[in-house]
């Protein structure tokens, strides 16, 4: 009888990583040290990163949105200043400072022969996981897209004081794909994909090509890195793979030895795909509902209030009252013109500029405010609309 955990990776939907690269919109790329940098040689692996260039660029060129994270920085400052293997949390900080223009550029030199423009993104965890700086480095990256722009991320290792930060590039990943509601998260490694056990030290371990559930199973399924100057091992790969699945964002894993990784994946190349448990969009919402108590309240008119109920952003010329104190990226309460409370969400100014904006069209902002900024006060992805029946009435 076969097991839960042959159930839930063998019983194959038709499904496959090639199907949801070509459907996927914005994608999420993550590349490792041992990929970037041959230890032999003890230099990067430029020809491989001008050929995933290609890859990136025949995205790109479909209409899709690309964001790279790159781990490399470590390694390559070792190369340029002949430092030892192991450091000192302070040499890693010094040496991520050094590698990380090495990095960026050899990205940067990939990307420009395709008149594509690289951009650098540092990121430290409260980034991702504080409210306020999460919204702040979405907006950024949402920008930069939105742009035409590659942004290519990696860990702020040059400010981190603590040893254990988001432990590997595979976790970072996935904080960036959920915070940015990515389609899809494809993790390059040295393997193409989850085994029931490492096929390394196991000749009957099996290829697992879809897992429906990360279970305890699959879980201890994971094992140790093989590479001297990776981080992350199958079992951090499971560990994003959760937090991508929660987030709503589909996962792969497969081989990026090769050149093109992606256009071998796209001819029908082997990879495991982990299921998101729901879409995006809803994780989003539940992350923005799982939010502390509002610090503010935000009134509307009727003609915001249908817009609203529509889908739509809240503008300010639909506000018109202001109260609580608040920051950008801050959760406020939505109050209906009878004074109901009907939603909530992340504003994109503090309460003394929404003060200023009550009522005014967005093409007057920059004129009230004397710079320029979003068009909308709270954008749709960042609104929780609830249920007539959850909505209940505000009493003095």
């Amino acid at each position: 009888m076969a097991s839960q955990t042959d159930k839930n990776a063998i019983d194959t939907p038709d499904i496959s990583l090639a199907s949801k690269i070509d459907s996927a919109r914005r994608i999420v790329i993550k590349i490792g040290s041992a990929l970037l940098f041959d230890s032999k040689k003890g230099m990067p692996r430029r020809h491989w990163m001008d050929r995933l260039g290609d890859d990136i660029a025949e995205l790109c060129a479909q209409g899709k949105e690309v964001i790279i994270v790159s781990s490399g920085s470590i390694a390559l400052c070792r190369q340029i200043l002949g430092l030892k293997k192991t450091l000192k949390l302070e040499a890693k900080q010094a040496a991520a400072a050094t590698g990380q223009v090495a990095l960026v550029q050899l990205w940067a030199d990939a990307l420009a022969a395709h008149h594509l423009t690289a951009a650098q993104i540092l990121l430290a965890p409260d980034d991702t996981e504080t409210r306020k700086r999460h919204i702040n480095a979405r907006d950024t990256i949402s920008t930069l897209l939105e742009l035409g722009v590659v942004p290519v991320v990696n860990e702020n290792d040059t400010i981190t004081t603590y040893e254990i930060r988001f432990g590997d590039n595979d976790r970072l990943a996935a904080r960036v794909a959920a915070m940015m509601s990515a389609d899809l998260l494809i993790l390059l490694s040295d393997i193409d994909g989850l085994y029931s056990a490492n096929p390394k030290q196991d000749n009957t371990a099996r290829h697992i090509p879809y897992i429906s559930e990360i279970t305890d199973e699959i879980m201890a399924m994971g094992g140790d890195s093989d590479t001297e100057i990776a981080s992350g091992g199958m079992t951090t790969k499971l560990a994003a793979a959760q937090i991508a699945s929660k987030a709503g964002v589909t996962m792969g894993i497969c081989s990026g030895v090769i050149d093109r990784p992606l256009s071998h994946l796209r001819e029908g190349g082997k990879a495991s795909l982990f299921a998101a448990s729901t879409s995006s969009i809803t994780a989003r919402k539940n992350w923005i509902a799982g939010a502390l108590a509002p610090q503010g309240q935000i009134q509307i008119d009727t003609g915001a209030y249908t817009a609203l109920q529509a889908g739509k952003s809240l503008l300010p010329v639909g506000v018109t009252s202001v109260s609580g104190i608040f920051d950008r990226g801050d959760l406020v309460q939505l109050i209906s013109p009878d004074g109901d409370e009907i939603g909530y969400g992340l504003t994109a100014y503090s309460n003394q500029e929404a003060r200023k904006l009550a009522g005014q069209k967005s093409t007057d902002i920059t004129a009230v405010l004397g710079y320029e900024h979003r068009d909308e006060l709270v954008h749709a992805d960042d609104l929780v609309i609830l249920k007539p029946s959850s909505a209940k009435k505000l009493t003095d």
